[in-house]
């Protein structure tokens, strides 16, 4: 199974450069990694990156993850992926640009059947 991570393009840069992160600063805060599914996605964009351009949205296969990977409680009673280490380039599948256009974050063509 797919979920994904949206980063900063300087976020993305350092997981790009650095060969692993702790996230951005509200997982460095929190003390986890934040995920969403792909029908969660487009509501986190919506929520925490309004009217940001210059996004990245990654896909992480879960099975990489292993038992550090935990479904948990959030938002409106639904669960979440939090990943408990860093994150390391080797998680990732692929990675896209996340475009702002008319207000709304552009995913990827076929995002939601991933």
């Amino acid at each position: 199974m797919l979920i994904y991570k949206i980063f900063r393009a300087d976020e993305w840069q350092v997981l790009r450069s650095e060969g692993s992160t702790q996230g951005a600063p509200i997982d460095i805060a929190d003390g986890y990694v934040h995920f969403s599914t792909a029908s969660q996605a487009a509501e986190t964009a919506a929520k925490h990156f309004a009217g940001e351009a210059d996004l990245f949205v990654l896909a992480i296969e879960t099975d990489r993850l292993g038992d550090d990977l935990k479904w948990e409680v959030s938002r409106g009673g639904a669960k979440f992926p939090h990943l408990y280490r860093e994150l390391r380039m080797e998680d990732v599948a692929w990675a896209q640009p996340l475009p702002l256009k008319d207000g709304a974050h552009q995913f990827p063509a076929g995002f939601e059947t991933e």
